[in-house]
């Protein structure tokens, strides 16, 4: 049995990289010309929501989708979910209803391929580097301007130790949508852990719960308030994910 296990491990975890890496290559010109200037993001932007939903389909997942509020298509919105996985990017794209942009790690920027095109069409940061953490929000500011929404995992990296159930957040999303009076979406993402962690011999798949929660308006507030709007975005997705711990093991 175990043998059959690390089987199965070995073979699901390089068919999802497999897949990852060369589904992009029978595209690759198309994704060169789409991601060669800003006003083809919605194409790009299209493509790489059904590249993300072939992903999860291969690998045998399924998303569960609970919104508590729609997403109005004329309005701009500060996504903010938790960070688990590395399938939390797939199920980000394959939830959304607009374009947005991720700020996202420079560590992505080194898988071959994705990479590449990761490095053309998100918001880079490298969070060693104070400069380059200042110069995101020049860039997602930009961004919002031209009617995007952005997506920030506010934890910023994956906790390394699996019985984390929420790492502090940082406070860059919650400033940015406070400058530009758009509302938090705090977002729910109740399994990637489980079913897609980084330990390699884990997971499998299953069914992928989403929550999105009720927005958190920032119109009137002030920077001073970022600290208070941070907390209870953190509160609610903690306490979300306490909850749902707590009834899966009775």
């Amino acid at each position: 049995m175990k043998i059959l296990k690390f089987i199965f491990y070995v073979f699901w975890r390089c068919w999802f990289y497999g897949w990852v890496l060369f589904s992009i290559i029978p595209i690759f010109p198309v994704l060169l010309v789409v991601t060669s200037t800003e006003k083809l993001y919605p194409a790009f932007f299209k493509i790489a929501q059904a590249w993300a939903n072939t992903i999860l389909f291969v690998m045998g997942f399924k998303i569960d989708l609970v919104e508590e509020e729609v997403v109005d298509n004329t309005k701009s919105y500060m996504f903010c979910p938790n960070h688990t996985s590395m399938i939390d990017i797939m199920v980000m794209l394959s939830v959304a209803k607009n374009p947005f942009v991720f700020v996202g790690k420079k560590e992505l920027t080194k898988i071959p391929i994705f990479g590449f095109f990761y490095k053309r069409t998100c918001i880079i940061v490298d969070r060693s580097d104070s400069k380059s953490r200042l110069a995101v929000f020049d860039e997602a500011r930009r961004r919002l301007c031209d009617g995007l929404d952005v997506c920030i995992f506010p934890e910023g990296l994956v906790p390394d130790d699996e019985s984390i159930v929420l790492s502090e957040f940082k406070n860059g999303a919650f400033k940015l949508a406070i400058e530009h009076e758009i509302p938090i979406v705090p977002m729910t993402f109740y399994d990637c852990k489980k079913l897609f962690s980084y330990a390699f011999f884990s997971g499998g798949p299953g069914v992928l719960r989403v929550k999105i929660h009720h927005f958190i308006k920032t119109e009137g507030l002030t920077l001073k308030n970022s600290a208070p709007l941070k907390k209870q975005t953190f509160d609610l997705i903690y306490n979300e994910l306490v909850l749902d711990m707590n009834t899966r093991n009775k």
